[in-house]
């Protein structure tokens, strides 16, 4: 019976010491942080399969140690299946995705769609990767330096792609980084060292990190703006991240809107000089699948024209109105057969256009257009470019280069504001014989030789009638239609309807939301009627479908939120200083363009601006300034653990006093015996005498009395008294006392 007893407490001891090992806490933090960013919903249940699978190949390392020819045959067969785990799921995970494991591991995650396959085939790899490495280099060959090389691995990972890690994870890893070293150093035994225990080595280090914070937290500091310059010379990672983003984005035949998801990149890529708050242009896609949630391009979208000559006449930015008005007033019976009688001689108040400059940091092939643009009147680009019949700027073969400039011409969005201006795109608009009146206008335009007028309409009229039935599919589902009927219901033009559609997501409270994840499987649909929750690719997306559904001819645009304000110089002529606008990733947008009959191509804004704006302008704190937070938190905590350290033994002794004079007289002597060997550090395999040798021996009290009470008691059955209580906390008392003051000679002795 004693043997099994020893050997449950043998097992209850291993199962203790191995399950609570520091080692695999730390591996299981690390690979906590690790796998946050890729995906921080499952980064709880990530961490409870490292700490199963880690518990289990730290068994395999304690054998590999004891049994070196069998262990490393037995830890080669681990690798390989790691290895062939990590595989499967790459494989698995190349499953109807377009970019290899390889290049979707080096890409930035906020440009990517995810991948639950291609995350399990990381998480295999980093688990097995830091298992290893942590586990020899701690208990096998202590290292500083490369538990520090470990150590700073999740920060690089958050680093490389402009992310904060969150501050509770900075701070886990920084502390479990110190006990590591504090739990694994390896001292020399030598004349000038001297080795202490444990308890010691907590309160010292407990007094050190409690004076550094308050040190560190109360003391000011510089504010400090980095020079990064040389290390950027060194390792450019916005260069080759820039180039990783454009393998897979270049001529991208699908669009997930990834792009505009979690933490991007603050880096400007273009400045604009001029202009004013407004959406720029990249790309369009015209054609949704609901089975992959994503855009895909036709024919409207790739085809282009390549332009060569100056300047380059845009239609989307100008108003087909004026050129019917214009027909109506040169023939009257053509104003009379479409009903445009009423409209002869009315005048549309047209903004005054504006010029802006494009100013290109990076290298790239698309050209971002301005909202409204009319014309881009020089370029310092020596190249063709190329315009796409959805009016997308392209350059040529990956030839646009940092600090080339664009002036565009465009026509401000304040077109909308006049009245007058929207009753004559509204009358133009129910024209029952829209394309006969379109075709028409172009014969009488030509016999007048209005041949601008009569540019504008046919490029106009040759996009809408060849794509538009490609701009009016919405997959035939049920719901969006019902749900179209039910916010256009009673409107009678395009106009109008559109921007019920645009004001339907704010009067509905649909929330905006950057780190928002979408589930495999969820599409538009699921955001209409059921998350309401997404960013501007969602938005988007489903005004698209919604004007395609309510009859309304649209696009999905993807491209810039041009709004933060910026004043400096840029390109070649560092002097010359002008306002404008930077434009990073951050402020990458979707948004749709729809047909508007009578006006032509206008672009709406779903997404909640106000949103928007708090996404994009909320000042975000550094991390340093996050950690100074965190660390008077941490400060308050460890002043009060400081203090209780200080009273604790105090209000111990106190409060032992207390509930031992309240004991009966047997279990007040007992109590006694116990705390006094607490105290002292005394193993329980020693008799109470000799106990009382030892306490004798450490500080010179007399616990004897207390010793033969004990013993009387225990192995005699003899009753206490009320007088042998007192007895007994008597010895208890001078032996407390003789103890305090033996502890202050040693202090005094070893300064």
């Amino acid at each position: 019976m004693t043997d099994t007893v020893k050997n449950e407490k043998r097992i209850r001891k291993y199962l203790l010491r191995t399950f609570a090992d520091p080692v695999l806490l730390y591996t299981v933090l690390a690979m906590m942080s690790i796998m946050y960013h890729y995906r921080d919903s499952l980064a709880f249940a990530y961490g409870v399969a490292s700490y199963i699978i880690g518990w289990v190949v730290f068994r395999i390392f304690d054998f590999v140690n004891k049994h070196h020819i069998i262990g490393f045959l037995v830890c080669v067969i681990l690798y390989l299946g790691f290895g062939y785990a990590a595989s499967w799921a790459m494989e698995t995970g190349e499953e109807n995705y377009s970019i290899t494991w390889g290049l979707w591991f080096l890409t930035p995650q906020d440009a990517l769609k995810y991948n639950k396959w291609y995350t399990v085939a990381v998480f295999i790899l980093f688990l097995i990767f830091m298992l290893s490495v942590i586990y020899y280099f701690t208990r096998v060959r202590y290292r500083i330096f490369m538990n520090f090389l470990v150590f700073i691995i999740p920060f690089t990972i958050y680093g490389k792609e402009y992310e904060k890690m969150p501050i509770g994870y900075i701070i886990a890893l920084a502390v479990g980084y110190v006990l590591m070293m504090v739990m694994f150093r390896q001292l020399r035994d030598s004349e000038k060292t001297r080795f202490i225990d444990k308890p010691e080595a907590w309160k010292s280090i407990a007094v050190f990190a409690v004076l550094f914070a308050l040190c560190s937290s109360l003391s000011p500091k510089p504010e400090i703006e980095a020079n990064r310059s040389y290390l950027e010379m060194l390792i450019d990672a916005d260069a080759f991240t820039d180039q990783l983003v454009k393998m897979i984005e270049s001529f991208r035949e699908t669009s997930s809107g990834d792009q505009f998801r979690g933490r991007v990149s603050d880096k400007p890529v273009y400045y604009m000089e001029g202009g004013e708050p407004m959406r720029l242009k990249t790309a369009t896609f015209s054609t949704y699948d609901y089975n992959f949630d994503q855009w895909e391009i036709s024919e409207l979208d790739s085809e282009y024209l390549e332009e060569d000559e100056f300047p380059i006449e845009f239609h989307s930015g100008r108003c087909i109105a004026e050129a019917l008005l214009y027909a109506a007033e040169c023939d009257s019976d053509f104003a009379e057969e479409y009903g445009l009688t009423g409209l002869t001689g009315k005048k549309l108040t047209m903004p005054e256009l504006q010029e802006a400059t494009l100013h290109s940091v990076t290298e790239g092939e698309t050209v971002p257009l301005p909202q409204g643009v009319t014309s881009l009147k020089k370029t310092s680009f020596r190249n063709p470019l190329n315009v796409t019949d959805s009016e997308v700027l392209l350059t040529k073969r990956d030839t646009l280069y940092g600090f080339d400039t664009f002036t565009f011409e465009y026509m401000p969005q304040s077109f909308f504001n006049s009245d007058e201006n929207l009753s004559i795109i509204e009358a133009l608009g129910s024209v029952d014989d829209y394309d006969g009146m379109i075709m028409d206008a172009y014969e009488v335009l030509y016999q007048n030789d209005a041949d601008e007028y009569g540019e504008i309409l046919s490029e106009s009229y040759i996009y809408y009638s060849s794509y538009t039935a490609n701009l009016l599919e919405y997959g035939r589902k049920p719901g969006i239609r019902q749900l179209a009927n039910e916010i256009t219901a009673g409107l009678d033009n395009d106009y109008e309807k559109a921007k019920a559609i645009e004001w339907y997501f704010i009067q509905q409270g649909f929330t905006y939301d950057r780190d928002y994840r979408k589930e495999n499987g969820e599409n538009v649909e699921d955001f209409l009627f059921k998350s309401k929750t997404g960013v501007c690719v969602e938005y988007a997306t489903a005004m698209t479908l919604l004007a395609r559904a309510a009859g309304i001819p649209a696009r999905y645009c993807e491209g810039y939120l041009m709004q933060n304000e910026w004043e400096g110089s840029s390109g070649y002529d560092k002097n010359r200083v002008w306002t404008g606008y930077s434009i990073s990733p951050r402020d990458g947008h979707a948004f749709p363009e729809l047909y508007i009959r009578g006006c032509g191509w206008v672009a709406f804004e779903p997404t909640r601006t106000d949103s928007i704006a708090a996404a994009n302008s909320e000042k975000k704190e550094t991390t340093t300034h996050l950690l100074s937070k965190a660390g008077m938190v941490l400060l308050v905590a460890a002043l009060i653990m400081l203090l209780l350290i200080i009273v604790m033994p105090s209000a111990v002794h106190r409060l032992f006093m207390l509930v031992n004079s309240r004991r009966r007289p047997d279990k007040a002597v007992a109590a006694v015996i116990h705390r006094l060997c607490r105290l002292y550090g005394i193993a329980n395999v020693n008799t109470a005498d000799e106990a009382a040798a030892l306490i004798r021996s450490a500080s010179g009290a007399d616990i004897s009395a207390a010793a033969e009470l004990f013993n009387r008691m225990a192995y005699g059955g003899a009753q206490m008294s009320e007088s042998d209580r007192a007895k007994a906390m008597e010895d208890y008392l001078n032996a407390y006392d003789a103890l305090r003051e033996s502890r202050k000679i040693k202090r005094k002795t070893a300064k």
